[in-house]
C-alpha cells in the first residue's frame, strides 16, 4: 500500500503538466486536419440529412477519440494526474474545444455555411463531422510532441 501511494506521488511529481505549447500542438493539430473537411461540399450535405440520433453519435465518437487517445493509446499519461475542471480532465476538455473550435473557426472564416446555405443546425452538425478529423490531428500532435 505504502508503495503504491509512494508511486502515485513520484508521477504528480514528476509528470508532464498541461502546458499552454500543448494547446498549440492541439490547435496546430486540429486545424491541419480540420481544413479539407470544412470545405467539402459532400460534408456539409451529409450534415444536411443527418438526424439527430446521427449527429448525437458523431459527437460521442468524437468524445471517444478523443479519450482514448489521450488516455489509452498514451500509456504514459494518466487521466488521474490530470488537472481538473469539474471532474473532468483539462487536457481533455481543451482537446474538445480545439476539435470543435478549429472546425466552427475554418468554416465560418471560409464562409462555408453561407456558401453551402446551411443554417445553424446544419452548421452544427457540419462542425461535428469536421470534428471527427480534427481531433485525431489534435490529439496525435498532442501525443507526439
Amino acid at each position: 500500500m505504502g508503495n503504491d501511494i509512494t508511486k502515485r506521488l513520484f508521477r504528480r511529481l514528476f509528470n508532464r503538466q498541461f502546458r499552454p505549447s500543448d494547446v498549440a500542438q492541439q490547435v496546430v493539430g486540429g486545424f491541419l486536419l480540420a481544413g479539407p473537411f470544412v470545405v467539402t461540399e459532400e460534408v456539409w450535405v451529409l450534415a444536411g440529412t443527418m438526424n439527430n440520433l446521427q449527429w448525437a453519435v458523431v459527437v460521442a465518437i468524437v468524445f471517444a477519440i478523443g479519450y482514448g487517445a489521450l488516455y489509452r493509446a498514451d500509456s504514459g499519461r494518466d487521466v488521474e494526474d490530470e488537472t481538473e475542471v469539474a471532474g473532468v480532465p483539462f487536457r481533455f476538455v481543451m482537446l474538445m474545444l480545439v476539435s470543435f473550435g478549429s472546425v466552427l473557426t475554418l468554416a465560418y472564416s471560409f464562409a462555408a455555411p453561407e456558401t453551402f446555405g446551411a443554417g445553424p443546425i446544419q452548421t452544427a452538425k457540419a462542425v461535428s463531422i469536421g470534428a471527427v478529423f480534427s481531433v485525431v490531428g489534435a490529439a496525435t500532435a498532442d501525443s507526439l510532441f
